[in-house]
């Protein structure tokens, strides 16, 4: 834990199991941090990142909450949701990770280990699945490491938890409109 706190605030990047598959997390402020998630996992800069908070009060510091998805927050926080809301401008997180949208992903995890991560760091951290853009996201910490082998640029640690037990990545909902969006099940 000492380690990984270290290395995110040094502006590295850490691969953790998360309640759904291992995940590279990152100080979601730091643009360089976040630069090396996006050349990580070679993702195109025109698909954002999403981010772990500590709560919602938290997620009112980078996102407009109306009292009517608050009470859906509520609902399904923590846990395997990350919902889609409209950004607040000059919100303090890394523009690289918005992929110019004026919407930001967020959520906040029922991990134990990434919710006392973001809670020592006292930032937000990125939240995207530890593998190759475009290839699958995993649960199975051989099949993630492999995905990087070959990567000139790797993560900085790797939190080791074995094989976690089979899930997806967690689910996104876009809260931007006035009716409930289901981007990804």
């Amino acid at each position: 834990m000492k380690k990984a706190i270290k290395v995110i605030k040094e502006g590295g990047v850490v691969i953790c199991p998360t309640e759904t598959v291992y995940g590279l997390l990152a100080d979601a402020m730091n643009d360089e941090a976040v630069e090396k998630v996006f050349r990580i996992k070679k993702r195109p800069k025109t698909k954002a990142i999403a981010v772990f908070v500590r709560s919602i009060e938290e997620a009112k510091k980078y996102s407009l909450i109306n009292k009517d998805q608050e009470e859906f927050l509520k609902k399904v926080w923590p846990g395997k949701v990350t919902v889609i809301l409209k950004r607040k401008p000059n919100c303090g997180l890394s523009k690289k990770l918005f992929a110019n949208k004026k919407v930001i992903g967020l959520r906040i995890s029922s991990s134990g280990l990434v919710n006392e991560l973001v809670k020592e760091i006292n930032r937000p951290l990125t939240t995207t699945s530890a593998n190759i853009s475009g290839k699958l996201a995993s649960t199975k910490i051989k099949e993630v490491l492999e995905q990087f082998a070959k990567n000139k640029i790797k993560p900085d640690l790797v939190i080791d938890a074995g094989n976690l037990p089979e899930n997806r990545p967690s689910k996104v909902i876009d809260l931007t409109n006035k009716k409930i969006k289901i981007l990804r099940p």
